[in-house]
């Protein structure tokens, strides 16, 4: 059984799978403004990248959590990355057709790979040490996960984006047919290299974590929660659904936050040049989010208050963003990131804490939340299309409302009887 102690290798790995994870999610902020243009669509359309991928997430996490059931968490982590790979190998075909559903299906099966990762390891970093101090290590996974976000979009960006390329995309309308097909297919068959190494990457990691020292918890076993009341149905725990439903608004915002403000700054007639750093300064926003986490909780403050905390600051900059104008509006949506840090890292400890049995299945549930991502900013861009960028941020008001209420009330609701009741 886990003891209380913080176990410092088996947290090394996990940090090691968080930037894998944080890498392959946060290309998506360069990758939906390339495709846009490769693949000529509209903002909807773009969007329906974070949807493929994202709602991956919400399909396979039942799936996910029976494959490892079966295969234990070690196996079940290196088998999530070989899927990946073949994930990331998937881009070859669709860059050289450049059919933009070739791109989603192996976008689709990338967040397959990360289902299975996801399911397995935010419980076992939960486990791995006291519950009181989950968020903190969550934090400190989360300093992997958006140091690896900073990263990706500038890597992309090395591979796809060249000097000049600004001038030729704002001249497509006015080039001839064919000189245009050439440039585009030329576009598309940029992201091939990229996509190549990352699939060697995961593959050879896949081999690593199965051949590593990382042991395989039972998480209804090695669970530190203490059950009282225990409920024959995982649905028994209002705190639960509540924070299952918090964490999709959350994964929403966030997305749209990260992976929108590159074609926002766009929007406004900031060149793809610049714009590209955008998706990096909200991950360094979150990195410093993260600090706070690790330095405050819970020595200064509980998980709870960091979570209020977080809810009202995003309230607060997604105001700001709508009401101002040029870069200090882009810096809004960048600065969301210190907002999003802790939300995650608190959500979870807070929505599984005494669920005994049921955690495993409450961690599918919590990654099932994950579709936020899938389904919040195709609200953006469909927004974004009938009215503008800047106006479509209004979709993440009602989204930090909710994770207030989580923060103040819902994370003690215990029985549905009493759900209505102060409690």
């Amino acid at each position: 059984m886990v003891k209380q102690k913080t176990q410092v290798g088996p947290i090394i790995i996990i940090g090691f799978l968080f930037f894998i994870l944080g890498f392959i999610t946060w290309l998506n902020g360069m990758l939906i403004p390339y495709l846009k243009v490769a693949c000529e669509l509209t903002d909807f359309q773009a969007l329906l990248v974070t949807f493929a991928f994202y709602i991956s997430y919400t399909v396979m996490a039942l799936p996910s959590s029976w494959l490892l059931g079966k295969l234990g968490f070690k196996n079940g982590l290196s088998f999530g990355l070989w899927i990946m790979a073949g994930g990331a190998l998937f881009f070859i075909p669709a860059a050289f057709s450049r059919d933009y559903l070739n791109f989603l299906v192996g976008l689709f099966v990338l967040g397959t790979g990360m289902a299975v990762l996801q399911t397995a390891v935010n419980p076992y970093i939960t486990i791995l040490g006291p519950i009181e101090s989950a968020a903190k290590r969550i934090s400190i996974m989360g300093v992997a996960n958006k140091t690896a976000g900073a990263i990706a979009p500038l890597v992309l960006a090395y591979f796809v984006v060249k000097e000049g390329d600004d001038a030729i995309i704002n001249n497509l309308s006015n080039m001839h047919p064919m000189d245009k097909k050439i440039f585009l297919d030329s576009l598309a068959e940029r992201v091939i290299t990229p996509y190549i190494i990352m699939a060697i990457v995961l593959f050879i990691a896949g081999i690593g974590i199965k051949l590593s020292g990382l042991p395989n918890i039972n998480s209804e076993k090695d669970t530190n929660n203490i059950v009282e009341n225990e409920k024959d149905s995982v649905l028994g725990y209002p705190y639960l659904v509540f924070g299952v439903i918090a964490l999709f608004f959350y994964v929403g915002v966030e997305v749209i936050a990260g992976d929108t403000i590159i074609r926002y700054g766009q929007s406004l007639g900031i060149p793809l040049e610049t714009a590209k750093n955008f998706t990096t300064y909200t991950m360094v926003s979150m990195l410093v989010g993260y600090g706070l986490g690790i330095v405050l909780i819970p020595k200064y403050i509980s998980q709870r208050l960091a979570l209020q905390m977080s809810a009202i600051l995003g309230l607060v900059f997604s105001i700001g963003a709508i009401l101002t104008t040029g870069f200090i509006s882009v810096l809004f949506i960048a600065i969301l990131g210190l907002a999003n840090a802790l939300v995650w890292p608190a959500v979870w400890p807070l929505a599984v804490e005494g669920l005994g049995k049921h955690l495993k299945t409450a961690s599918a549930l919590l990654i099932m939340a994950i579709a936020g991502g899938a389904l919040l900013p195709l609200v953006w861009g469909a927004l974004s299309d009938k009215f503008s960028s800047q106006t479509a941020y209004v979709i993440l008001i009602p989204a930090y409302l909710f994770i207030l209420f989580f923060a103040t009330k819902g994370y003690k609701i215990k029985d549905w009887s009493k759900a209505d009741k102060k409690q």
